[in-house]
């Protein structure tokens, strides 16, 4: 088991895939030579050759290519470099690769993997800095993962690419180069799908992905030394997403907040909210959802910081929902 960083095992995930799978191409804008613009694909052009190769700066071209080469036995795994330039190819990714399996009748399938990166890092700004994930959940056929560290930033990768839908693995620029952690890099395939509970608690379920699994931490072993124990349940996988997990938690705690780094309106949490609503759980208080306001994202790394959730942002709302009342949003 290695000590790797978050870009390191996704770029061991590449290696043990472009060897065990033939079939696989590694492509997109700058990924080849110069090795990605955050140096995750770096090594792989000079062991792989022309199936590692760089591509003109075109979302559409890179999308387009990758569902023809995925239905006629490839598994294209593209990297679109920004999540906010997704939405120049969003014909390929939403009415193309979606779509193979239905408009072909099950003749045909589209086992691409996008790999991206989204979040707010200093100097992002609006146009590099959006966090889109119920974008592409809000469109059946797609698949969409998000990993939070270094074991699931290699194995979702692995499983994704093994998969034969299209599959969306969100990271996080701001995680590429955090600390190491022992990464198991000979283990099986794992399935799709899964919750995983990162901190036991009884008094408030805090349901989270990606990046902001981290602060949701944070602010769990500092409620707890208030007094306030929080469970903390991390769902790597959006789709599939595991509603038992959840609603199980919050029928015991019976409360629940939802902390995502997107801004609230239309994210993700409000469908995980209306969920566990269906499911009749019996809360003590209304639900929460913890994110950024519905603002574009300024170029001032201080006022930046501030709109994204903290460990104290989440700590005072989670408080107020275990009072009772629950936070006003």
């Amino acid at each position: 088991m290695p000590d790797l960083s978050y870009g390191e095992a996704v770029n061991a995930a590449l290696h043990r895939l472009m060897e065990e799978l033939p079939e696989t191409l590694v492509y997109g804008e700058d990924v080849a030579v110069p090795g990605g613009v955050f140096g995750v694909t770096r090594g792989l052009r000079k062991q792989y050759g022309d199936r590692v190769f760089d591509t003109p700066i075109s979302e559409s071209a890179i999308l387009g290519s990758a569902v023809g080469a995925a239905m006629f036995g490839r598994r294209p795994i593209v990297e679109i470099m920004w999540a906010d330039f997704s939405l120049v190819a969003l014909d390929q990714i939403v009415n193309q690769a979606a779509n193979v399996r239905y408009v072909s009748g099950g003749r045909l399938r589209a086992p691409l993997t996008i790999r991206t990166q989204q979040g707010n890092a200093p100097g992002a700004c609006a146009q590099h800095s959006q966090c889109l994930e119920a974008l592409f959940l809000h469109v059946p056929g797609l698949r969409v993962c998000m990993p939070s560290t270094p074991q699931d930033a290699y194995d979702l990768l692995v499983t994704a690419v093994h998969g034969d839908d299209p599959v969306l693995v969100v990271e996080n620029r701001t995680l590429y180069f955090g600390p190491k952690e022992p990464v198991r890099t000979d283990g099986p395939v794992q399935p799709m799908g899964g919750a995983r509970t990162r901190r036991a608690g009884s008094d408030v379920t805090l349901v989270t992905w990606g990046a902001m699994t981290h602060r949701v931490l944070a602010a769990a072993e500092a409620l707890a030394r208030e007094g306030v124990e929080a469970e903390v349940l991390e769902t790597p996988w959006l789709n599939p997403f595991d509603t038992g997990a959840v609603i199980e938690s919050a029928r015991r705690t019976r409360r629940l907040a939802v902390v995502h780094e997107a801004n609230v309106t239309g994210g993700f949490g409000a469908e995980v909210v209306a969920r566990v609503a269906g499911a009749g759980v019996a809360l003590a208080a209304p639900p929460i959802r913890i994110g950024a306001p519905d603002v574009r994202m300024p170029a001032a790394p201080v006022l930046a910081q501030a709109l994204v959730p903290d460990a104290t942002r989440i700590i005072h709302e989670v408080k107020c929902l275990a009072a009772g009342g629950g936070a006003l949003r």
